[in-house]
This record gives C-alpha cells, structure tokens and sequence, in this order.
C-alpha cells in the first residue's frame, strides 16, 4: 500500500451514549465541542452504512473524538485484561496522578490498577501512573512524570497525551509492521515486579514495552508484548464495537488499517505529505 504515517492527530472512542461520555471527560479535564454528523466519506472508509454523530475534545495540544454509529455494535468485552489483544488506551499526562485518579473515581471510572496510583522503577521510567476504564470500559491511564514538562499546557488537570499503548502479540511482528510505515523503534524496556503488578492488576506479570516514534514525536505508540500472562485475542472488531479506539494519523493517504492485532488505524491524507 506504500503508506506512510508521520503524526498522531487524534484518536478515536466508539460509544453508544456520547453526551454522557462527554461529560465524562469534561468532568476530568478536558474541554467538549460540539456535536456534528460523522462525514460520509468517513463513514465509508469505515465500511459502516447509517449515520453518526462525533464530539470532539482537546486537552493541550492533543485531540481525541468520541463517534456514535447509528447501527450500534458490541460492548466493551467483559473481564478484558491489560493483557488481553484488544487493549488500547491512550495515556494522560496530569500534574498530580492521585488527585486527577479521584477526580475521574469519583465521575464513573472503574480501576484497572491496584490501590490507586503507583511509582515505577527507574529502569521503568520512574514516572507515577493509574491505569482505569471509563464509564463504557475504554481503558484509560494517567500519567505523572518526575519533572513537569516546562511547556507544560492545558486544564488543571490534565496536559496533553503523551501516548498510546496497545497490546499485540508478536513484537517482531508489530514492530516490523509499523517500521514499514515510517515510524522508528526506541529502546525496549522489560517491566515486571511488584510495581508492574499493581499498575496492570495482573499477577506475575511480565511485559515488553517498545517505543515506536512518528516523525512528530508526542503523542507516540507503545507496543505492549506481554510474556505473562498470555493476552486473548478479541476477534475481528469492527469500527461501531466500543473497544474499536482509532488512532488517527496524518499520512500521504486516506485508509483504514488493521495492524496484526486487528487494531484500527485511521490515515489521513495530508496534501504536504503526498508523494
């Protein structure tokens, strides 16, 4: 396909309620636009047929849409795990991780880590993360870095967002995947221990964390290869299914792509970047 990824633009939540996922949001820091018709040119690329509607909301330089489909598809799948091939979320840098955690607690969200937010080792990062779900079960995390980024922009609470991680497989697979389309691979990290446990809520967990950088750096992609325990895959998910996050990307054209998880990525053409 040649296609060429250069930028994080947005990212993309299916829902089934979008006013009171909005208000979600709103509620932990980010502000809410209007609602509009999702275009028929994005509903085709989709290969979803009916209408729907889209909200917008920004927190610092990033974006993020919820969409609603007419035709609805299926919920979050339940007892889903961090491990598990469908995990997606996307990380929100905030100020203080305990505060902005009881904010979202106490608006609807549901844990995913263990007692709240933890300290990761150095070799980790060092930074203070909480990973939780949203009312409709996306997985969401905030994150809490050791010094504060001096251009540091956004709501009381939150900054920006700093990445997305996604669960896969096969990390020679997925990075191999992701290099062809342009984006370069840091350096890997193995997360495990006590720490790691309470962050995943999963027992004696064992994770590869491989950074894979667009040309744009922030926000960036995380692959997350867990050794333990193995994740289940979630089938084939269709854009309408509430754990179907896109992530969209400035590029040279417009798509619709699966990785080899079965996560969607959106492309958009950007006429700078044809080629």
């Amino acid at each position: 396909m040649n296609a060429r990824l250069t930028a994080i633009t947005a990212f993309r939540l299916t829902t089934t309620v979008p006013e009171r996922l909005a208000r979600f949001y709103e509620a932990i820091g980010l502000s809410v636009g209007q609602a509009a018709p999702v275009p028929k040119a994005d509903m085709a690329l989709l290969g979803l047929t009916g209408g729907g509607t889209r909200i917008a909301l920004n927190v610092g330089e990033q974006r993020m849409e919820l969409e609603a489909f007419d035709r609805k598809g299926r919920p979050y799948p339940e007892n889903a795990t961090a491990a598990d091939l469908c995990f997606q979320h996307f990380a929100l840098v905030t100020l203080d991780a305990a505060a902005a955690w009881e904010r979202a607690r106490a608006h609807g969200a549901t844990p995913i880590s263990i007692g709240g937010p933890v300290t990761l080792t150095a070799s980790a990062g060092g930074l203070t993360a909480v990973k939780f779900r949203d009312p409709e079960g996306h997985p969401l995390e905030f994150v809490q870095f050791p010094a504060a980024p001096e251009d540091s922009r956004g709501s009381k609470w939150l900054s920006g967002i700093d990445h997305s991680a996604i669960s896969v497989a096969d990390a020679a697979t997925s990075r191999g995947f992701y290099e062809e389309l342009g984006l370069t691979a840091g350096r890997p990290t193995l997360n495990q221990g006590p720490t790691q446990v309470t962050l995943d809520g999963l027992a004696e967990v064992r994770v590869d964390v491989l950074p894979m950088w667009p040309q744009v750096g922030t926000p960036h992609l995380e692959l997350l290869r867990y050794r333990n325990p193995t994740g289940r895959t979630a089938g084939q998910l269709q854009a309408n299914d509430v754990a179907a996050t896109r992530i969209v990307w400035r590029s040279n054209r417009d798509a619709l792509l699966r990785d080899p998880d079965g996560h969607l990525h959106l492309l958009a053409e950007f006429p700078a970047e044809r080629r």
